[in-house]
C-alpha cells in the first residue's frame, strides 16, 4: 500500500477532541503532525479546539504544513471549532462532514479517540470494502490502545464474520514513524 511522495498530499486524521488523556497520545499525535508537516501535507479533521484534533493541527502548522477543519454548523455554535486552523469548513450534517472529510483526503489516518473517531474509522473501513474509498487507511496503535479492537477484527475474522482477505483494509501501525513508511 506504499504510495508514491507526490499523491499524499491531503491526509484525514480521526482521532480524539478530549484534553484529560495519558500524554503519550499528545505526543504520537504531535510526532505524527510535525512528520506531515514537514513534508508540507495538509492534515484535514473534524476541527476540534482540544484534544488530539487540536494538538495535531498546531503540530502540522508548526512545521510548514496546512490544517483543514471539516465540522458541522451545530458544533460551531455550540463553541468547539478551532479557528486557528489553516481552513475551516463548516458543513451541515455530521455525515455531510465524514463524506467532505474522505473526499478531500489521499489517505486516513485514525489515532487513539472515543466513539466519534471509532465510528469514523469503522465506516472508512466499510467503505474500503465497499470500494467507495480506494486510499490508504492507518491506524496508528498509540500504546496498544487499538489491541483490542484487532483482537475483535481477528474474532471476527475466525468466526466467519469478516472475510480474510478484508482484514487487510487497513494497515496497522505502532508509531508515527511506520505511518509514514506506509504513506511514503
Amino acid at each position: 500500500m506504499n504510495q508514491n511522495d507526490n499523491t499524499i498530499k491531503n491526509v484525514c486524521v480521526f482521532c480524539s477532541s478530549r484534553d484529560s488523556i495519558a500524554p503519550v497520545y499528545g505526543e504520537a499525535a504531535v510526532e505524527l503532525g510535525e512528520m506531515l508537516g514537514q513534508r508540507g501535507v495538509r492534515v484535514i479533521n473534524g476541527a476540534g479546539s482540544t484534544g488530539l484534533m487540536r494538538i495535531i493541527a498546531d503540530a502540522v502548522m508548526r512545521t510548514g504544513g496546512t490544517a483543514c477543519g471539516v465540522i458541522p454548523r451545530f458544533m460551531v455554535e455550540s463553541g468547539v471549532c478551532y479557528d486557528s486552523m489553516t481552513e475551516c469548513i463548516e458543513v451541515e450534517t455530521m455525515h455531510e462532514r465524514k463524506q467532505l472529510m474522505s473526499a478531500m483526503s489521499d489517505a486516513v489516518v485514525a489515532l487513539p479517540g472515543g466513539y466519534g473517531t471509532l465510528e469514523e474509522l469503522l465506516e472508512i473501513i466499510t467503505w474500503r470494502q465497499l470500494e467507495l474509498y480506494n486510499k490508504p487507511v492507518i491506524v496508528l496503535n498509540t500504546n496498544g490502545f487499538y489491541d483490542p479492537l484487532m483482537a475483535m477484527f481477528d474474532r471476527a475474522v475466525e468466526q466467519n464474520f469478516i472475510r480474510s482477505d478484508n482484514r487487510g483494509l487497513f494497515i496497522e501501525a505502532r508509531t508515527p514513524a511506520e505511518v509514514l513508511s506506509v504513506l511514503f
